[in-house]
């Protein structure tokens, strides 16, 4: 074990603005997962997520020094990697077109034994436009309340609330149409019982 992984959180934040390697090194092991798995949420691209990851770590080996705890580390990783997701979707629009095994889950407990359900919402949340897309994985992914996404996006907290119900809204009516083509009961509650109870997005 080096001096660095020895360390808390809050002691590598502090020796890597000092310059020292192993501990940046130390704090990339750390996030380097909860990065991945978000850039790859939005791109649906495992070799475009693992590019946007390193260019996020590049880019806080230059702005370490700004970061002034563990909690603003995370802040500012999510911040940076949905940013930079959601420039490259508007250079390169994309769709899903494959089943991501990490990919968002908005069912309940109650459909864990639909994953032709779960693989549908995955597909049908990387669809959405770059900005609605990026506030559902934050709400319902990353377990964010609309106050943190504003915070994050630098979006009003009524933008956040409309891509909010506009895309449960689709998701609902997707999610519902493709029930019907299977000859399957989609009735509304249903599929309102689909989706996290925790907080309200209206």
């Amino acid at each position: 074990m080096t001096e660095a992984e020895g360390c808390t959180p809050e002691d590598w934040l502090s020796q890597a603005s000092a310059g020292d390697s192993a501990a940046f090194a130390a704090l990339v092991r750390k996030h380097q997962r909860s990065v991945y798995s978000l850039a790859l949420r939005m791109l649906s691209d495992r070799h475009d997520a693992e590019d946007l990851a390193q260019d996020v770590f590049l880019q806080l080996h230059r702005s370490v020094a700004s970061i002034e705890s563990d909690a603003h580390l995370s802040f500012w990783l999510r911040k940076v990697t949905i940013n930079r997701a959601i420039d490259r979707l508007r250079r390169e629009p994309r769709h899903v077109e494959a089943t991501l095994e990490e990919g968002l889950i908005l069912v309940s407990e109650a459909s864990d034994d639909d994953p032709l359900l779960q693989r549908r919402l995955r597909e049908l949340v990387g669809r959405l436009p770059p900005a609605p897309r990026a506030v559902v994985l934050l709400r319902y992914q990353e377990d964010l309340d609309p106050t943190e996404i504003a915070r994050t996006l630098s979006m009003s907290i009524n933008t956040v609330k409309s891509h909010l119900k506009r895309s449960l809204a689709i998701l609902r009516e997707q999610v519902g149409d493709t029930a019907a083509m299977d000859s399957r009961a989609a009735t509304p509650s249903k599929l309102d019982s689909s989706y996290p109870k925790r907080g309200s997005v209206t």
